[in-house]
């Protein structure tokens, strides 16, 4: 397998460097201590197609593929930015596009390549169902032409940002399935209309600022607008986790290679003792070490874009991708702190401001534990852990 970039990833990588670029670490220090979302970045972003780059080109998007999406992520990350504002709406509207009727993605895909429509909000998680998704409360009960949705999320991003939300509902109570996986569905609210019925609760974070709690008391979202199979969803949500961990990887990687870029960069001018810092090997082996994993985490993201793109389901190598690059990223994290010492902790250099996105990576979207739990059952075979 080749993992050069193509002559056409490399115009991607140089394009979205360049819109980065106006975007400098003033802009998103102001941003993140303002807690205010990038909106003109992600403009910038929608004007130059790269949000609706995975959309097919009948629908009005770009036709690209998950390696030419993966190239922008980790360029937006490999600059003073971050992606997070940009990944959402890439891999939510793969639901729609490999499960929706067709009637909803005439309806809803062109106008999400436009930006008439922002689809970044994503209701799955529940404050007492985490990762285990299937115990999920919010209930769905069809009502003629409607489905009267009541229950709750936790830590649904970009809700305020966003148009339409894809919703992970329960179309029938876990104890009365064969199965757990079932009878799970997925509606996409509409939040144009709803948006005044859902009660919203901002969670303050270290990262993303952009957090919510949702509360919903008889939503009423059309029947029309349940994507795929009513029971399902599940199934449908699963399918795109696998290019979630590819895209969300990638921006982790690209902030794990911003941190080795400006670490190795002041290590060569910090003197300290009459010589540069990065001088000694207790400054300059760390860095190595994390650069090394950076690497051998990318080649995995590569070797799991590979297979997505032929057609398969990559779990294992998605979720290798995901555990490698975030723990990469923390250990580059780490190193460039002590290399920064006691600048790294102020907002100058921009280091403490990534420093606490990186720890983000180590739990979300998923935590590391459930995928060594993944590899543990599917790869090596042993009996499953929870």
């Amino acid at each position: 397998m080749d993992f050069q970039l193509s002559e056409h990833q490399v115009a991607i990588r140089d394009a979205v460097a360049k819109l980065c670029s106006r975007f400098g670490e003033d802009y998103w220090q102001r941003e993140d201590q303002g807690h205010e979302y990038p909106q003109e970045f992600v403009d910038a972003l929608q004007e130059g197609g790269w949000l609706s780059l995975l959309i097919p080109e009948e629908y009005g998007g770009g036709g690209g593929t998950i390696s030419d999406a993966a190239v922008v992520l980790e360029t937006i990350n490999r600059s003073a930015g971050t992606g997070s504002s940009a990944h959402a709406q890439m891999y939510t509207m793969g639901t729609i596009l490999r499960h929706g009727s067709e009637e909803q993605k005439q309806r809803y895909l062109p106008k999400i390549a436009s930006g008439e429509l922002r689809l970044q909000a994503f209701g799955v998680t529940e404050a007492d169902a985490g990762s285990e998704t299937t115990k999920i409360r919010t209930r769905a009960v069809r009502d003629g032409d409607h489905y009267v949705v009541n229950g709750g999320k936790m830590f649904t991003s970009r809700f305020q940002h966003s148009d339409l939300m894809l919703l992970l509902v329960r179309t029938t109570p876990y104890d009365e399935v064969e199965k757990p996986t079932r009878g799970l569905s997925t509606l996409l609210v509409d939040l144009r209309e709803a948006r005044d019925q859902i009660e919203v609760h901002p969670i303050e974070t270290m990262h993303n600022h952009e957090t919510n709690q949702l509360f919903f008391n008889d939503l009423k979202v059309p029947v029309e607008n349940l994507i795929g199979e009513e029971g399902r969803g599940f199934n449908y949500i699963l399918s795109g986790m696998n290019a979630e961990r590819i895209l969300t990887c990638s921006g982790v990687l690209g902030a794990g290679f911003w941190f080795i870029d400006r670490a190795s960069a002041y290590a060569s001018e910090r003197v300290v003792f009459g010589r540069p810092i990065g001088q000694n090997q207790g400054v300059q082996f760390p860095l190595a070490q994390a650069y090394a994993r950076l690497e051998a985490a990318s080649l995995m993201r590569w070797h799991a874009a590979s297979l997505f793109e032929s057609g398969e389901q990559p779990g294992a190598q998605a979720n290798m991708a995901k555990l490698l690059a975030s723990q990469a990223t923390w250990e580059a994290a780490n190193a460039a702190m002590d290399t920064f010492g006691g600048y790294g902790m102020t907002r100058e250099f921009g280091i403490e401001r990534k420093f606490r996105s990186s720890r983000l990576s180590l739990v979300a979207p998923v935590s590391n534990n459930m995928a060594l739990a993944f590899i543990g059952h599917n790869v090596l075979g042993m009996p499953k852990s929870y």
